[in-house]
């Protein structure tokens, strides 16, 4: 007989990242899942800060977390900034909270002090290391009186609190993965926190989460290993286990961990260097996911937001490692790009121009549009088009040299430059159109040869080896910076 389908209904999952560096695309996708999931669903998206870690969380960290899960799109309907129900959303704001759930522990004789220091548990390491053993603590302290105890608190001897843990295998169904199953006799005590006011945290995980009615836990597979400590609590709080999801690593090209080489940067960064948020939104969640494959027809990988929304289903998320492949991401953002019109374009791309600000032809709108027009099939980042259309702006210096095709002479090159002149001198401002340049410059072209003639007006256009068509060019800048430009290649070859 088969197990009927569990409905999800008003889920509510969260995404919780600590302010100790930038957001990276690891947390990205994981913010991602969990939009999508809570979306698709009728449910709630939640976003808390877990910054207990007092040393490494800065302000700073946390207001970059912020801003760019608003520039991935990703609206959250409780959490920092806007409030809710269920708060405080930032960890160091529910101090309280952790100490009344460590004393109920230690109360009811679920957790316990321990007082060993670090030179015992190391000597306890390596004895149990070397008889073969999987080190783990001894639970020496669990055994400890209650007038022993008393007596070192009075002390003043320092301790840290561990949950008790049953020795028994452990199994749960992860929404991805399938059954789980965990022998916790290799755990020994786990340590919870360092003291009543210093939680840590696979502790503060938990009491956040039921504390927020988290239902559903999506996260990394890093995170696996985490879950079964995170169930021994909810069971010795008697609490409803919330169902957990496990996303696969992202990997390099070559399976190994992914590194800064092969896109582990923050997400400020791919902004900063030209992606778009969209096309950073598709890409991520296709590193772990794709949709249901239709017979005859091959699955479509640039998506908007919405389509992707319709089309997901946290099933489809594999087990095995995603590879990220940053040509992919090239392709998937210049495909986005193509899809904007000319005015978001040119909105989005005004941050990468900073170096033309200055120049008059970037203030005349029209212009900017003619040229951002002719190249938007090139580019792959917003961040290229400085080098793909600076010549627009700026002639760039090069050498005479480039001005010859091929094997072609550098008297026959000044005699193809100064006829080009003559000729465009004698067209009237009107007729400076593409077509028009075309009806009067191709059939001298094919007389003399396409390349000995196109060739150096295209250079002397640009002064790039690699550019646009010349008939493309000369209708943006128009027939009086044309003539300019030729005579400074005329110039050049005196």
């Amino acid at each position: 007989m088969m197990t009927p389908k569990k409905i999800i209904k008003n889920p509510r999952v969260r995404i919780a990242p600590s302010p100790t560096g930038y957001f990276h695309i690891g947390t990205a996708r994981t913010a991602i899942f969990n939009w999508l999931f809570a979306k698709k669903y009728g449910g709630k998206f939640i976003v808390r800060i877990e910054d207990t870690d007092k040393e490494r969380s800065k302000p700073e960290f946390e207001k970059d977390i912020i801003e760019q899960i608003k520039w991935l799109g990703l609206d959250w309907d409780e959490g920092v900034e806007i409030g809710g129900d269920f708060g405080p959303y930032r960890q160091s704001e529910c101090l309280d909270l952790y100490e009344k759930y460590l004393k109920q522990l230690i109360q009811e004789g679920k957790a316990y002090y321990c007082f060993c220091t670090q030179e015992e548990l190391e000597i306890k390491k390596q004895e149990m290391a070397a008889r073969g053993e999987s080190p783990k603590y001894d639970g020496y302290c669990r055994n400890l009186t209650p007038e022993e105890i008393e007596r070192k608190l009075k002390d003043k001897t320092s301790f840290v609190i561990r949950i008790k843990t049953p020795d028994k295998k452990l199994s749960f169904v992860d929404m991805i993965r399938g059954k789980v199953e965990f022998d916790l006799s290799l755990f020994g005590d786990q340590v919870i926190a360092k003291n009543f006011r210093e939680p840590l945290y696979n502790f503060a995980v938990v009491i956040d989460d039921h504390h927020m009615k988290i239902t559903h836990v999506i996260r990394g597979e890093d995170h696996l290993s985490n879950t079964p400590k995170q169930i021994i609590l909810y069971e010795a709080l008697e609490w409803e286990i919330p169902e957990f999801g496990h996303l696969p690593l992202i990997l390099a090209p070559d399976k190994s961990k992914m590194s800064k080489r092969f896109g582990d940067v923050s997400v400020a960064e791919y902004k900063k260097n030209g992606y778009l948020s969209e096309a950073l939104f598709n890409f991520t969640v296709f590193l772990g996911w794709h949709p249901e494959e239709k017979v005859g027809e091959s699955i479509k990988e640039v998506l908007t937001k919405e389509e992707i929304l319709e089309l997901f289903d946290i099933k489809r998320v594999q087990k095995g490692g995603a590879i990220f492949n940053v040509e992919k991401l090239n392709w998937i953002n210049s495909e986005h790009i193509k899809k904007l019109s000319i005015e978001e374009l040119i909105e989005k791309s005004l941050p990468h121009l900073k170096d033309f600000s200055k120049t008059k032809e970037i203030k005349n709108i029209q212009y900017l549009e003619k040229v951002i027009e002719l190249h938007r099939e090139r580019v792959k980042k917003l961040s290229d088009l400085p080098e793909l259309i600076g010549y627009f702006f700026e002639l760039p210096e090069y050498p005479k040299e480039l001005l010859i095709w091929k094997d072609n002479i550098l008297e026959n090159t000044k005699g193809n430059i100064d006829f080009i002149i003559k000729i465009l001198s004698e067209l009237k401002e009107d007729n400076f159109t593409k077509n028009q340049l075309e009806v009067i410059i191709m059939p001298e072209a094919e007389k003399i040869g396409r390349g000995e003639l196109l060739w150096p007006l295209r250079v002397a256009l640009s002064g790039l080896k690699n550019s646009a068509g010349p008939f493309e060019i000369m209708p943006i800048l128009g027939k009086k910076e044309t003539l300019r430009r030729l005579k400074i290649a005329q110039e050049k070859i005196q």
